[in-house]
């Protein structure tokens, strides 16, 4: 068992680590009052790797695995939550899904141009009534001809309007529920898409969410992404990386709110001595520094996992559910150690607050997450592998 990170990732740390802060975290703060999307800086991020890690080469990703996805995705988050939610969404289920479920065609036409930066993709599976109750969802994909035409709502989509190709879940046999929904490729421009308003977010301003809205949107058959009927399955079995993911980025907004409070507590003084030599003080900034560890170790535990082809379905939900506690916790602990300062933007901790807020909600919420660990403790106990091989008895790297 081992707990150190080779030596290549280690330097490609130090390469994204020394980008993030040199041309990312000097501009977080305007981006989060402008809400514009970073389109130039993803470019930049493209070009680095960083929006195809674990896309292979050949499709002009950089081809690594989940394992320096997380290392680079808490490197971003650090630095700009916004960035890293941005870093997430294209890096996941739209590639994701093509590399599993895409025809060569596909993955030749979308791949190259995502992985590179030269294009972001969207992911649209929620509704404004529905997430993920698939017998809830209302927009529906009706044959016309040896094409599609797609009618519907999507909400919550991140990069909505701002996206070069959307990964559009519809309903294509409404009495079937979740294997009656099926995953279309809607390219931006397409006639009779459009988007709403940008929503007014909490936090991650920069990361653009509007509505989608598909009115008689032609589709080919060809741009159908895997069998009709499984494009929900589909995107389910997806959702453990998309998880892990959650968890890096937890831990990057953790760590750059902890570090904050650390040189403040350091900085400011009270009755003649430094705050960090009160107890008030120095016992919370050691909890912070206990869960973020603990925090980093289950996302890179659950990383490591499926990099070997471990079913990690629950190391997942567990990382997720704990390293999004945990940045709210951080957060808010940096915060009461800056006092009125940390309340007013002459300091980031209140971005921070407001950007990990989320981390609680999106890709399942903690309450979600409690589910998931539950019942695969319950198919643990009946399958009797409590105390079996797995995902559990592997170091992190």
């Amino acid at each position: 068992m081992t707990f150190d990170l080779p030596e290549d990732l280690r330097e490609a740390r130090r390469h994204v680590r020394a980008f993030a802060r040199a041309e990312i975290a000097p501009h977080a703060a305007r981006r989060d009052e402008e809400g514009t999307f970073p389109r130039a800086t993803l470019a930049e991020m493209g070009a680095l790797g960083l929006l195809g890690v674990t896309t292979p080469e050949r499709y002009g990703g950089a081809g690594l695995d989940m394992a320096a996805y997380v290392v680079f995705l808490e490197e971003i988050a650090a630095a700009d939550a916004s960035l890293a939610t941005l870093m997430a969404v294209t890096n996941g289920l739209p590639q994701k899904m093509l590399l599993d479920h895409g025809s060569e065609a596909q993955k030749e036409a979308y791949l190259p141009p995502l992985a590179s930066g030269r294009a972001f993709g969207a992911f649209c599976l929620s509704e404004p009534h529905a997430g993920s109750d698939a017998a809830a969802l209302r927009t529906r994909a009706v044959r016309d001809g040896d094409g599609w035409r797609l009618r519907g709502t999507k909400a919550w989509v991140t990069g909505g309007g701002e996206a070069d190709l959307y990964l559009v879940l519809a309903v294509t046999e409404p009495d079937a529920g979740a294997r009656g929904v099926t995953a279309f490729l809607v390219p931006a421009g397409s006639d009779g898409l459009s988007f709403g308003a940008p929503e007014r977010k909490l936090g991650q301003h920069a990361a653009v969410t509007t509505t989608v809205n598909l009115d008689d949107v032609p589709v080919d058959d060809a741009d159908r992404l895997g069998r009709t009927g499984e494009g929900f399955v589909a995107a389910m079995a997806s959702l453990d990386g998309g998880r892990i993911g959650i968890a890096a980025q937890s831990v990057g907004i953790a760590r750059a709110a902890f570090h904050h409070a650390l040189r403040y507590a350091d900085e400011r003084r009270a009755f003649g001595r430094r705050i960090r030599e009160f107890q008030g003080v120095s016992f919370p900034l050691a909890e912070m520094a206990t869960r973020i560890d603990a925090a980093r170790l289950l996302t890179r535990r659950a990383a490591w996992a499926m990099d070997r082809g471990f079913r990690v379905t629950k190391e997942a939900s567990m990382a997720k559910l704990h390293a999004s506690e945990t940045a709210g916790f951080v957060t808010d602990a940096a915060l009461q150690i800056l006092g009125g300062a940390g309340y007013t933007r002459d300091h980031p901790v209140e971005r921070y607050v407001r950007d990990a807020r989320v981390t609680r909600i999106y890709e399942g919420t903690s309450e979600i997450q409690k589910v998931v660990v539950a019942r695969q403790l319950v198919r643990d106990l009946e399958r009797g592998e409590l105390d079996g091989p797995g995902p559990a008895e592997g170091g992190v790297e």
